[in-house]
């Protein structure tokens, strides 16, 4: 299972930076082991090169066990793990189109994009803004920990997405679909637009 684990994560990096949704050695990955602890893609080491020989392992306290180096963002997916008990993966990217809505002075902190699309509120929902912290900074962690019980997707300002899902998969694609719905909402700058209401909205969020 590991290793298959392994694999997939490396696929879905190269896919990400194939398509540039990550570029140089930004944006992270990590999925929970079944016998504990966590996968992390290394430091330093772009999505693009990421090698299933050559990743980072920790232990179910988030420490540091086997491999090379982890992501210095490691403390970005311990918060989101423990304050989700359901999520098997975290993808982390500084995607360019989430990354401009996130730098945008009037977007709303607690939701921060309208419903433009169903699958949009399928897959993200609510979409939280983080206040922007120096990268390493603790503090962005305990604060990114203080909103995921309630948001599986947040956005940190000036920095970009941080999306936990049930598995590899479906944390991959809630980012591709945040990037994209980030992308139409700049492509729909100064036009009307017609988003869900919140009646339709609320509908998908129930939907058995």
């Amino acid at each position: 299972m590991t290793t298959a684990l392994r694999e997939e994560l490396c696929r879905i990096g190269h896919s990400l930076y194939a398509r540039g949704l990550t570029f140089g050695s930004s944006g992270n990955i990590s999925v929970r082991r079944p016998e504990g602890g966590w996968i992390v893609t290394p430091t330093n080491v772009a999505m693009g090169d990421l090698d299933p020989g050559q990743l980072s392992i920790l232990d179910e306290n988030g420490n540091w066990i086997e491999g090379p180096k982890p992501t210095k963002e490691t403390f970005l997916h311990t918060a989101m793990y423990g304050a989700r008990r359901d999520a098997g993966a975290v993808v982390h990217l500084h995607s360019t189109h989430s990354v401009a809505v996130s730098v945008l002075e009037d977007i709303d902190p607690a939701d921060v994009l309208p419903a433009i699309t169903a699958y949009y509120v399928m897959k993200v929902g609510a979409l939280r803004l983080i206040p922007y912290f120096r990268p390493g900074d603790p503090a962005l962690g305990s604060t990114v920990a203080g909103f995921a019980a309630k948001h599986h997707a947040l956005l940190l300002a000036n920095h970009g997405p941080v999306v936990a899902g049930a598995d590899l998969r479906s944390a991959q694609y809630a980012t591709e679909e945040l990037e994209e719905t980030a992308k139409l909402f700049l492509l729909l700058q100064g036009h009307k637009i017609r988003p869900l209401t919140p009646a339709q909205a609320e509908a998908l969020k129930t939907r058995p």
